[in-house]
């Protein structure tokens, strides 16, 4: 017979029944301990209370054990525990033989996340099988499932098939559902899922997928959906394992709807020229050269701008515009080597392409062994930035030549305070310069708003180019930081999640200052450009990557950590967090007040199942702008999760002003979705409530 930890590896997880069977690596020696009395006579080794039994990767324990050096038997009794792997067997008695490696085990039931199963007997049958009689199964993790089903006859063939005959299925102690014969592939390329879901824009519907395979190397998705409000939608999404070691995968997502509805829309940002036959095609490859070298190749083709946020709701929130880039790298313990090919393949997205672009990256590292780190980055670009079709802005293009250098000196004080000065120097060539002489330029009265930077050139007012230039930048600077603490071991709170108590405290400060020469930083083409934020922007390179929007500025951060930890599970755990910080403005191009706004980051978690987040600034010292964001999670239930939240803006110059109160759930069912079984679903709802001015949701 197999072994029993095969049967759990199946889908189904149905071992560790009457009797079963466990290889070990041969001539594995087998441990037995315990915490009671222990006895040897006539060939019998007998131990008692706590007994635990090691061979292998298979722990035994029981309240009693005896093995018999003739039989090779060792008869189990009492809370038989037997873990193999991730996987759980729990039986009232057993006998392990060390020869044969078979475990006969009595009332026996089995784990194997998400699975849960237990059964009467079991028998091996032709063909590597067995047959199960009494076979019961449910996903629940409870003592009294919501569901279960329940086979009078199961036939199982490791790593091909299970067949089901006279099958319920239970909600509750209600029979509901009743077949005379299932049957369910074990293969891990072949499997189904069937789900229910609704959002207001889908209206009820069904998602279907089915993965099958195609060759050895190759394996697909077929994806069959429908949308009750939408329509019927098909994609297929194979995956190729290819090159040495099948090391190097391309995956390939499709997606294909007639439309009946294209304009319906979750924002109030209004849409126009929404096709009725909307599409997908995606290529996501990585193939590895050799060990240092390998490529990668994004690209996305979309029917229109929405498509990603109407179907792919989860991909969009992460990347609402992908990109289109094929890139090729060499690695090294102290530098990369980049090359890069951008371009734009969704006419309705604005993208810089880079045409192409070669990046040398030199990680920070200790020069010949010193206390002197140097890290530094240098590139040449062919630049162009690409505007949608029927925007009104032109298009512009340049080459670009970009080195940085800068030199840190980390060191730790009186063995405790930590100093890091920096000192750095960068120069950037531009093939082609704006032509300030014939440019009208209304300086921004904010100042929250850049005075250097010029708007998108636009084809009534289009760029007039001047010629080539040369600017050099020099930075230096220096972070501070330390820490102080202090413990309380006696605040103990199982309420609270508390076990003792210790406040850390850190304060830290970051000063900048950078010096811009050669030309005016105005007449820069903008490439790798400002982009409106709400939040604070790096002070320090090389993490400041807008490197055609430098000016000079002379910056000083300071702040505050607060953390309150706590044990659990034996690990340190961050009970309470809270960050406050501000910066102390010399001169910033970029924030153009004398301190920035106060920023307050709390985040609370006293429990596993609950927390809350409160993200805040405000303008406590000079003229600006307030936001406040706030969620707060429970989880009441263990397959129910409440979400509320607040996000509030105001005054911000690039921003409309907002109040968006969101709330969500997630309900899990007891039947837990698995790629190998019929799934019931995981329904979300999510609304967003909104007050105040009109606005719309970025």
């Amino acid at each position: 017979m197999r072994t029993l930890g095969l049967l759990l590896a199946v889908v189904f997880a149905f071992a560790g029944l009457t009797w079963g069977e466990i290889k070990t690596p041969q001539n594995v020696p087998m441990e037995i301990t315990s915490t009671g009395q222990t006895s040897y006579e006539n060939g019998l080794a007998t131990a008692r209370d706590n007994v635990a039994i090691h061979i292998g990767n298979t722990d035994i324990y029981a309240d009693w054990a005896q093995y018999n050096s003739a039989t090779h038997d060792v008869d189990l009794r009492g809370h038989v525990r037997i873990y193999r792997d991730t996987s759980l067997y729990v039986a009232d008695s057993g006998v392990y033989n060390t020869e044969t490696k078979k475990i006969r085990a009595i009332s026996s039931r089995t784990e194997s996340q998400p699975y849960f199963l237990r059964g009467v007997d079991v028998n091996s049958i032709e063909n590597n099988g067995y047959l199960v009689h009494g076979g019961y199964f449910t996903t629940a993790d409870s003592a009294k499932p919501d569901f279960h089903l329940h086979a009078q006859k199961i036939r199982i063939y490791e790593g091909d098939r299970v067949i089901f005959q006279y099958v319920t299925a239970y909600v509750g102690n209600v029979p509901v559902f009743w077949w005379p014969y299932l049957y369910q592939s074990l293969s891990d390329t072949f499997s189904f899922s069937v789900s229910p879901a609704y959002t207001s824009t889908w209206g009820p519907s069904i998602l279907g997928q089915v993965n099958f395979p195609i060759t050895e190397h190759i394996r697909a998705r077929l994806r069959l959906d429908y949308f009750g409000r939408r329509g019927a939608a098909i994609g297929l999404e194979p995956t190729f394992d290819y090159g040495k070691d099948d090391s190097s995968q391309a995956r390939v997502k499709t997606f294909y709807i007639q439309d009946q509805n294209p304009n319906l829309n979750q924002t109030n940002v209004p849409r126009q020229d929404v096709p009725t036959g909307r599409y997908r095609f995606s290529l996501e490859d990585r193939t590895n050269f050799t060990e240092s070298i390998y490529g990668i190749a994004n690209l996305t083709k979309l029917s229109d701008p929405w498509v990603m946020e109407d179907y792919f709701p989860g991909e969009f929130r992460i990347d609402p515009v992908p990109d289109n880039v094929v890139a090729l790298t060499k690695t090294n313990p102290v530098f990369t080597l980049t090359g890069i090919a951008r371009f734009q393949a969704n006419e309705f997205f604005t993208t810089t392409e880079r045409l192409p672009e070669v990046v040398l990256d030199v990680k920070r590292h200790a020069l010949f062994g010193g206390p002197i780190f140097y890290e530094g980055e240098t590139g040449f670009a062919n630049l162009r930035l690409q505007y949608p079709d029927n925007s009104g802005f032109q298009n512009y293009n340049t080459d670009r030549f970009d080195t940085f250098h800068q030199l840190t000196y980390p060191n730790t004080y009186f063995g405790w305070l930590s100093i890091v000065p920096r000192v750095g120097f960068r120069g950037t060539y531009y093939g082609k310069t704006w032509d300030l002489g014939s440019t009208t330029f209304v300086p921004p009265s904010s100042p929250l708003v850049p005075n250097f930077i010029l708007p998108p050139p636009t084809l009534a007012d289009p760029v007039k180019f001047d010629g080539d230039a040369f600017r050099t930048v020099f930075n230096s600077g220096v972070e501070a930081s330390f820490k102080m603490s202090r413990k309380w071991e006696n605040v103990q709170s199982s309420a609270l999640g508390l076990d003792g108590l210790m406040h850390v405290i850190q304060p830290f400060t970051d000063f900048s200052y950078v010096n811009e020469n050669g030309v005016n930083p105005t007449s820069i083409l903008q490439f790798d450009r400002f982009e409106p934020s709400t939040q604070l922007r790096a002070i320090d390179f090389p993490q400041f990557t807008t490197i055609d929007s430098i000016d000079d500025w002379t910056v000083w951060r300071v702040g505050v950590r607060n953390r309150l930890e706590t044990r659990r599970d034996d690990q340190t755990f961050t009970w309470l967090e809270l960050d406050t910080f501000f910066d102390v403005n010399f001169e910033n191009p970029y924030y153009r007040t004398d301190y920035s706004n106060l920023f307050n980051n709390i985040r609370f978690n006293p429990l596993p199942w609950m927390s809350l987040s409160v993200l805040s600034q405000v303008p406590a010292f000079n003229k600006g702008f307030t936001e406040v964001n706030t969620t707060a999670s429970v989880q009441p239930l263990a397959n129910l999760q409440l979400n509320v939240g607040h996000r509030y803006l105001n005054s911000n110059p690039f921003f409309e002003n907002s109040s968006l109160r969101t709330g969500g759930s997630a309900c899990r069912s007891s039947m837990k979705p698995h790629r190998k079984f019929l799934r019931s679903s995981v329904i979300p709802f999510t609304g967003i409530y909104r007050a105040g001015l009109p606005h719309s949701v970025a």
